[in-house]
């Protein structure tokens, strides 16, 4: 078995019109032997992870040989579209929700119900995750790779020395209006040059050295690790429906001041703007952030929590979101990865027997160890935490999300490129002041013409 990489640049654009004209002209041979299995993706750390189930898996199947490619985020999904086009896609690879409905309805994808009924595999088994991959036509396709969500990634002394504790963090109480417990936290939380706090007279905005919160200004259309958590502390998300929604409400009263406040942030100086820390094309990561001391508290997601842990000198706190002004409501997306079978596979059989077992709690187990990823499956979720606490990673927080219900689904949606490309610089620009408030209107008119399938 082989983990391969490659780096390459392509025009999603030109070959979605590309892919629109030339499926039915292609050819469904990949040129894969009759036992061999290609699977993508494009996680560095899960491609690694799954190795170890690879392995397994052709110990249990003599003959057959699983090879595991793993593509840079930003090529990986032109990628696929070329290999659809010519016919040389891998049998099975990773998705995500945004592109689920773009190669569902160019038929790429292939429904596991017959599978799944055949074998008697029972999605049961999953604690979340696997409504996302049911298609307008009621098919399911896709298993569940993982889950993820957010929360509060913090420098512990940082805290400490500013006189907080733990709990201060973790029961941190927001609202619209003045910004509740949260704001006088982030206020003195932020450091200027001169040691000068936030809540401080003689503050200086313009040269801080320590900003209370990371970026929250996002270009982010749902928002996951950003402003999703605040709005749903107001009992509220941005999808109208669960699956399938045919709304976006960015030009609900409480979206528009709940991102009126965020921006207030960046412009007191508690929060960095975008690009504020941009150096010739690279943004630091969060641990990186944390652990420089540029920042106190980094809003992230659950697949870093590993990777704080790995901060020299750096201990890690992790809190859950903010909650509401009811002191109680606290909401967080979890998105689940989906693990897709490829409609022109050669051999669906032996290739659903792997996707399968990927979906199993015996290969979930062995690969979550690395602590890159919730597993969707509970057995191999409680699995993960003892391993990553025995690393010195607490994964309680995101485990308590789930247990309180406070985990609300990433919806599939559709046309989720166009919306990406069309929301997103609005909220550059709202952030950047150069657009006001009509432009959560825009938002939510252009989403909602791009959610019914229009241009």
């Amino acid at each position: 078995m082989t983990i391969r990489t490659a780096r390459r640049k392509l025009t999603a654009g030109v070959l979605v019109t590309a892919l629109t004209g030339l499926l039915s002209a292609c050819g469904a041979d990949t040129g894969s032997a009759p036992n061999q299995i290609n699977w993508w993706t494009w996680d560095d750390k899960q491609a690694a992870a799954y190795e170890v189930c690879a392995s397994d898996f052709e110990k249990a199947n003599p003959g057959v040989n699983v090879t595991i490619s793993q593509y840079n985020v930003a090529d990986y999904f032109t990628k696929l579209l070329a290999n659809f086009v010519a016919g040389t896609a891998p049998d099975a690879f990773q998705n995500s929700p945004q592109f689920f409905q773009q190669y569902a309805s160019l038929d790429q994808l292939m429904p596991l119900d017959d599978l799944m009924k055949k074998t008697g595999y029972d999605l049961d088994r999953f604690s979340t995750g696997a409504t996302t991959w049911r298609y307008t036509d009621g098919k399911q396709y896709a298993l569940p790779l993982d889950w993820s969500s957010a929360a509060l990634y913090y420098n512990q002394d940082t805290v400490e020395k500013a006189g907080y504790t733990a709990s201060d963090i973790e029961n941190l109480t927001w609202n619209p209006d003045d910004g509740g417990d949260f704001d006088k936290v982030i206020a003195h939380l932020t450091v200027d040059r001169e040691g000068v706090r936030g809540d401080e007279p003689g503050f200086d905005k313009k040269h801080v050295a320590t900003f209370g919160i990371g970026p929250l200004g996002t270009k982010d259309f749902t928002g996951q690790t950003t402003w999703a958590p605040f709005y749903a502390s107001l009992g509220k998300h941005v999808a109208n429906k669960p699956a399938w929604p045919t709304e976006f409400t960015y030009n609900d009263p409480r979206f528009v001041t709940t991102m009126k406040y965020i921006r207030s942030l960046s412009d007191r100086g508690f929060a960095p703007r975008d690009g504020e820390f941009a150096s010739a094309g690279n943004t630091p990561s969060g641990p990186e952030l944390v652990g420089s001391g540029k920042v106190a508290i980094m809003p992230d997601g659950s697949w870093s929590a590993a990777q704080y842990a790995q901060v020299p000198n750096l201990k890690t706190g992790i809190a859950p979101t903010v909650t509401g002004p009811d002191g109680t409501t606290r909401g967080t997306i979890s998105s689940s990865n989906g693990n897709n079978i490829w409609s022109g596979t050669p051999h669906p059989d032996l290739t659903w027997k792997w996707v399968s077992y990927m979906g199993s709690a015996a290969c979930q187990t062995k690969a979550s160890g690395s602590g890159s990823f919730l597993p969707s499956i509970p057995a191999a979720m409680d699995a993960s935490a003892r391993s990553m606490s025995a690393r010195g990673v607490d994964l309680s927080v995101f485990i308590d999300q789930q247990k309180n219900g406070e985990l609300f689904a990433s919806p599939a949606y559709g046309n989720g490129t166009a919306i990406q490309a069309t929301v997103e610089p609005l909220f550059q620009s709202y952030f950047a002041h150069s657009r006001g408030e009509d432009a959560f209107k825009e938002m939510a008119n252009r989403s909602k013409s791009l959610l019914a399938g229009e241009k």
